[in-house]
């Protein structure tokens, strides 16, 4: 079987603080080392279920290469760099068995919840065919865009249980309670990679019972933007119609694939500056 491993950082245990997961801040390093260490309890996991498994790691916050290749289960290949298709699911394609999101967060405007936001803190919110979507909705939509289902989950209180809602069947773990933006009661983290590892085993074990996340199409899209400048860049884009007053953008998408993709451009204008 394949398998792809999503890893992001603010969901991981241990993790409460932007000073833990900014690479300019004085406590990234250790941040990197609890993040690769929830990586490795997962790819152990699914090595403990199917042996035989292609393990494939897309380190997938922030610039893309936190992840500390040297120690990684060398059992696994890691994605690592951007730009790159797919953004935080490089590696997945229509023949992998199984999806499993590490360190995810709740959305932008959800909480409490430990470092909530959308992509890059620039985006308010992604509202598809009505419904408000983060990282853990666009990205197990993407899966599920190619027949993948995303069948485990990691991080707060609140990103479990939204993963719950959006993907019915999913295992979740819970790994800290949020208390706030930048608080929580955390699980020590060997106790969570002992936990990650049984879950990572019991999910692929059950992948066929967890169906992907999969939206009807075309679909009608709204995006909500911090800043005035990036709507303005974001409508010479041809498609996307500005709505709603100053920090809304529109756009109708044939499948989920490009609407996918926009959102990933808007994503991408909202850390230009105007000139």
């Amino acid at each position: 079987m394949k398998t792809l491993i999503s890893v992001d950082m603010e969901g991981v245990s241990g993790i409460v603080h932007s000073s833990e997961t900014n690479p300019e801040r004085y406590d990234y390093q250790r941040g990197r080392e609890l993040m690769t260490a929830e990586a490795n309890a997962v790819i152990a996991g699914v090595l403990d279920a199917e042996p035989m498994a292609d393990v494939l790691v897309a380190d997938a916050h922030g610039t893309f290469r936190n992840l500390l290749p040297e120690q990684l289960d060398r059992r696994a290949r890691l994605v690592r760099g951007k730009p790159r298709a797919l953004n935080m699911l490089a590696g997945l394609d229509e023949e992998t068995d199984a999806a499993l999101f590490v360190g995810y967060h709740v959305r932008a405007g959800e909480g409490p919840g430990v470092l909530a936001h959308t992509m890059n803190g620039e985006i308010l919110d992604v509202r598809i065919t009505g419904r408000s979507l983060g990282e853990i909705g666009l990205n197990a939509a993407m899966a599920g865009h190619l027949g993948v289902p995303v069948v485990l989950l990691s991080g707060d209180d609140a990103a479990c249980a939204e993963a719950a809602a959006l993907v019915p069947g999913t295992v979740t773990v819970p790994v800290k309670e949020a208390l706030g933006m930048a608080a929580a009661v955390t699980l020590h983290p060997e106790e969570a990679r002992d936990r990650l590892r049984r879950a990572a085993a019991d999910a692929v074990t059950r992948r066929t019972e967890i169906p992907p996340l999969v939206l009807p199409c075309p679909l009608d899209i709204e995006v909500d933007l911090a800043s005035p400048h990036t709507v303005d860049l974001a409508t010479l884009v041809p498609g996307v119609s500005r709505t709603g007053g100053a920090r809304t953008v529109a756009f109708t998408a044939p499948d989920y694939a490009t609407a996918y993709r926009l959102i990933l451009l808007l994503a991408q204008l909202a850390t230009l500056k105007p000139a």
